[in-house]
């Protein structure tokens, strides 16, 4: 036979990436659809949040609509599976084999959280800390010590440890979805001045919103629809920002006389602001139907200043599948859009249950 006359195809198969995932517990009903998506070719379930998966399309984590589902992900460079608690002197040896492995990498901080930070026992909390600070002590020289200085486009080193052992890797905050490994914020919800645990999600919210946007400066006026009782009015008023808030329900007493508090107890629907009144953010936490929701804040994103943002709850039915919650979120930003605003940022995060955090800024 003529050689030439015989097509011979050799097909090499893609490389997997190892990437670590965080999926919440809220979600557990879908994980393996939504690392379906995501191309795992195995899994190892590292916590009761944290996926160690293989994969050939590791842009999936970050680029597909389901990525919205995955609240922090990292590609991995590193892992040592081990048991801290049983192995001598694992903090020092642990802190040079970051040094050899990302030194010559120049990350810009290095950070270590917990792969189970509910958790109560304190070990591998007090083990993170020390070994930061051995971290600290080895690398010669980090840009950035606190987490809120970062740059978040520039490559960080996050480590996360706990005693499935130490899992590490390189990636800018924006990324990974989060300044912290794992990408969590812990804000307390126990403290006696608290009105609710809302308080702390618009509070992680703000927090987020730094990946992607300058903090907004102090005095800044913001629209709260659907307030009561007024853990995130509480959150507001805190940071001083000046803030409208609407409700058919009375907001709790203490903040009855607040100076940078306007209350206006009204149905939301029926709030129409005077053309002269400017604010340069509006916030959305309404129950009821999303789509009831969501037009209220198109209609009252005139109200906005140019650029200003939207930070919007969107309250999930009972998540079954992957497909429900995403035919739910392309309708409500596809409102959002054809009434002027632009989504540039959107997450689960650690205080949302069956919900998202939805980013919007109002175009011209």
């Amino acid at each position: 036979m003529n050689p030439d006359s015989r097509s011979i195809s050799h097909t090499e198969a893609p490389a997997l990436s190892p990437v670590l995932v965080r999926i919440s517990e809220a979600f557990a009903g879908i994980v393996d659809e939504v690392l379906r998506v995501f191309g795992a070719e195995s899994c190892k379930p590292l916590s009761s949040e944290y996926y160690l998966i293989r994969t050939a399309t590791p842009a999936a984590v970050r680029q597909s609509r389901e990525g919205i589902f995955a609240r922090w992900n990292l590609p991995l460079d590193h892992a040592w599976p081990c048991n801290p608690s049983k192995m001598e002197g694992f903090i020092d040896k642990a802190a040079n084999t970051l040094l050899q492995k990302f030194g010559a990498r120049k990350p810009q901080a290095v950070f270590i959280g917990l792969l189970n930070p509910g958790s109560p026992d304190r070990y591998f909390r007090n083990l993170a800390a020390n070994l930061r600070d051995r971290v600290l002590r080895v690398f010669p020289s980090l840009l950035v010590q606190n987490v809120e200085e970062q740059n978040p486009e520039a490559d960080t080193l996050f480590c996360l440890v706990g005693k499935e052992g130490l899992y590490c890797g390189m990636a800018s905050p924006r990324a990974s979805n989060g300044f912290y490994p794992g990408g969590s914020k812990f804000i307390g919800t126990h403290t006696p001045d608290t009105i609710s645990r809302a308080g702390a999600k618009i509070a992680e919210a703000l927090h987020y919103l730094g990946l992607h946007r300058p903090p907004l400066p102090t005095g800044s006026r913001w629209l709260e629809l659907g307030a009561c009782p007024g853990g995130m009015t509480s959150e507001l008023l805190n940071r001083h920002f000046r803030v409208t808030a609407i409700d058919v329900a009375a907001l709790d007493k203490r903040l009855d006389g607040h100076p940078g508090l306007t209350f206006i107890r009204q149905n939301v629907a029926e709030f129409h602001p005077t053309d002269q009144v400017s604010y340069d953010a509006l916030l959305c936490d309404m129950n009821g139907p999303p789509a009831d929701s969501i037009r209220q804040v198109v209609r009252l994103s005139r109200c906005l200043a140019h650029g200003g943002i939207v930070v919007f709850t969107l309250k999930l039915p009972r998540v079954e599948s992957v497909a429900a919650p995403l035919h739910l979120l392309d309708a409500t930003v596809a409102t959002a859009t054809a009434g002027g605003l632009r989504l540039f940022a959107r997450t689960h995060l650690t205080y949302n249950r069956h919900e998202f955090t939805l980013f919007f800024e109002r175009g011209t």
